[in-house]
Order: C-alpha cells, then structure tokens, then sequence
C-alpha cells in the first residue's frame, strides 16, 4: 500500500474515533466514507473492518473508566464473605445491569445481521436515520428543559431501567440512527441525567461491539493477508488515541451544553448527503 492508502485508514481511524461517541452514528459516517473515500481491499474485508476498528475505540472506555468497570479486588481483612472480599458487589451488579440492557439487541440484531447488511447498508438509509433522530434529539431536548432527573448515578439505575435503555439500543440496529445516540435518547426519556445516560452508554458499548466484532470476525474468516491484518490494526489504534479525546470532550460538553446542536448537525449532513445519493 501507497502513502496514500495508509492516510485513507488513518482518517477512517479518525472518524471512526469520533463518530463512536458522539450521537452522530459512526457506521453512518463510515458508510458515507466509503462512497468518497475507498480503500484498495475487497468488499468483504471492508464490511468487517467498518465493524471491528470500532474495537480501537472500545478500548477507549475500558482505559478511562478502569476504576468503574474492573469488580476484582485484593482483599483486605478477615471480614465479610469469600464474594465480598474478592469483588466490588456494586461492580458486579453494573456488570448484570449491562448484560440485561444488551439482550434486546442480542435477540432481534442476530438473526436480522445479514438482512440488514444487505438492505439497510446504503447512503439513502443512512440519510434518512440521521435527518429523523436529528429532530427527535431536537425535541427530547426541548422536552427535557421541563424536567428533574430522577436517576442520576449508576447505583440508582435499576434492572428495568437498564432494560429500557437496550431496548432503545435497538434502534441503532438501522445504519445512521448511532448507537450512543439512541441509548442516550432512551436514557434522557426514562429520567436519567445527561452525564448519567452518556456514561452508561459508554459501557454499554463494551459487550455489545465485542459481540458484533467477533460475529464479523467469524463471517470474515481469520486468514487474514498481512496487509489487511495491518490495515486492522492501525485503525484500531488511531480509533483508540481519538476515542479517548472524544470521550472527554462529550463528558465535558454535556456538563454545560445539551444535545440540540447534534441534533442540528445530523439535520444538515442528511440533508446534504440525501441530495447527493438522490442526484447521482
């Protein structure tokens, strides 16, 4: 591969990086990419690719939020049970919470995968998700002025709430809808906080991405070419580095800031990219 070639993945790696966390839909914006910006590698390696470089940016949230996350412990004392002492209850029971979100994208994204690959893969789809939860950030934000959180930590996020939110995670099961934005949607609707429905977003993430990359690795076969092994890796990692600047610029935005302006972002690109695919 040329020089060239080798900026194409870092910009994938980029945009991959950003487009993760922020309510915009990175297979969206991947997918529109591609029409402008193509790799020298099969069809098939692309699709997997679009899927497990969002590892990179997983590892992301496994890094920043290790002290959330990791439930093990060394014990300290004699006190309390053998569970108790080895593990962080309030860890584990996040951990359960996580599992319980992810089963309604697990029970309907499965059995649909090669379907929607096949039929919901394109720029006119895509358009159309990102004008659609544009408006719908637009007016659960304008919604939510009228509103208290009630839920504003994890301790107090229940397994139904939980629930919930991977129901709406199913949405983003329709390319440009974006995963974080609909979780968070869902969040904000059940009465989270902003901070609260982005962090558990974050999480949810974590199995969910692991889950679809392993099911792309499989279809995709692991006798990968050098070339392709590099190109995977090398998104991966610059989706990592731009991931953790992307997670703490969304943390800090939302301290001060609703979701409206992506909402409006969303708005304009699908308007912008509807024209294209519809005029050419």
């Amino acid at each position: 591969m040329n020089f060239i070639e080798w900026l194409k993945v870092i910009l994938l790696g980029v945009i991959e990086g950003i487009t993760e966390w922020l309510p915009i839909s990175s297979t969206g914006h991947l997918i529109l990419v591609d029409e402008f910006v193509k790799l020298k590698q099969s069809a098939e390696f692309m699709e997997m690719f679009n899927v497990v470089i969002q590892l990179g940016a997983i590892l992301a949230v496994v890094v920043l939020y290790w002290s959330k996350l990791w439930p093990f412990r060394m014990p300290k004392g004699r006190e309390g049970s053998l569970v108790s002492k080895w593990c962080d209850i309030d860890k584990i029971v996040l951990w359960l919470k996580i599992v319980v979100a992810c089963l309604p994208a697990m029970v309907i994204g499965l059995p649909l995968d090669d379907w929607m690959d096949e039929h919901l893969h394109n720029g006119i789809v895509v358009a159309v998700a990102l004008i659609f939860y544009g408006v719908v950030f637009i007016f659960i934000e304008n919604y939510n002025k009228k509103r208290t959180a009630r839920i504003t930590s994890l301790n107090e996020l229940t397994f139904k709430d939980a629930l919930l939110i991977g129901a709406f995670q199913t949405l983003s099961l329709i390319p440009g809808t974006s995963r974080s934005g609909s979780t968070i949607i869902g969040g904000i609707l059940i009465g989270t906080s902003r901070e609260l429905a982005a962090e558990f977003t974050f999480f949810l993430a974590i199995p969910v991405m692991f889950g679809a990359s392993a099911l792309k690795l499989l279809k995709f076969g692991l006798g990968f070419e050098k070339i392709e092994l590099a190109v995977l890796v090398v998104g991966m990692l610059v989706a990592f580095v731009v991931s953790i600047l992307a997670i703490k610029f969304l943390m800090g935005y939302i301290k001060k800031h609703d979701f409206k302006a992506f909402g409006w972002y969303r708005i304009v690109l699908g308007i912008i990219v509807l024209a294209y695919f519809i005029f050419n």
